[in-house]
């Protein structure tokens, strides 16, 4: 994240999703360093796995944002376009880093490391845990995207901040436990499990484009 921070320009959307994700996770590690969990094991093994996926789209999807999966060609897309505010790229690479990357990476730690993420066991407490660290440092975060501190002085209009203040990492995060329970579930009926995942992918890329529309778009 350090090294695509550094390579991007600061008008490129991405750049402002990874700086927020670097931040987040940074933040995050820090805080977690006073705390005990059941299996950090579990959340070490999450947070490679899940930091891998958005990797793995911005590398599908940066030469043709198609070819990335749906959830991230609405931030690939507009990644240039002018007068979408940092903020605005920053939680629709959220959208879909959470809604689409999370519960895959769910099903894929409880995969490696066994267990099921169906039953609410010690795992989900913890993850519940940092649902709250979360939440502390995006918290503390969001002004860098609302300030001068990124050229954006008081510049978000009552449609944009709309659709900011819908937005909340604890609900996106418990909605993807649940997703990845489903999956979880379907993992005897392959083509159905196939086709859920499909359309939560695209649905989210759906949610996501409307995070970028600008301001002026919105209100007519």
């Amino acid at each position: 994240m350090t090294a695509i921070e550094q390579a991007l320009q600061p008008t490129d959307g991405v750049r402002w999703f990874n700086h927020l994700y670097l931040r987040v996770t940074l933040g995050v590690r820090t805080a977690m360093a006073g705390q005990t969990f059941h299996d950090p094991q579990f959340l070490d093994r999450l947070d490679v796995t899940f930091a891998n996926l958005y990797f793995d789209a911005v590398g599908a999807g940066d030469r043709d944002p198609n070819a990335a999966p749906p959830a991230w060609r609405p931030l690939l897309t507009s990644r240039s376009a002018p007068h979408v505010l940092p903020l605005q790229f920053a939680l629709a690479g959220m959208s879909a880093h959470i809604n689409r990357d999370l519960p895959a990476g769910i099903v894929s730690v409880y995969e490696t490391l066994g267990g099921s993420p169906v039953v609410h066991d010690a795992r989900r407490d913890d993850f519940e845990q940092v649902n709250g660290i979360l939440e502390s440092v995006e918290a503390s975060i969001k002004p860098e995207f609302a300030t001068g501190a990124v050229g954006v002085v008081d510049a978000v209009s009552a449609p944009v901040d709309d659709r900011v203040a819908m937005w909340s990492v604890r609900a996106a995060r418990e909605a993807a436990w649940t997703n990845a329970a489903v999956l979880w579930q379907l993992k005897s009926v392959p083509a159905l499990q196939h086709d859920f995942f499909d359309r939560l992918d695209r649905f989210t890329g759906f949610s996501a484009a409307g995070l970028l529309v600008t301001a002026d778009r919105a209100r007519a």
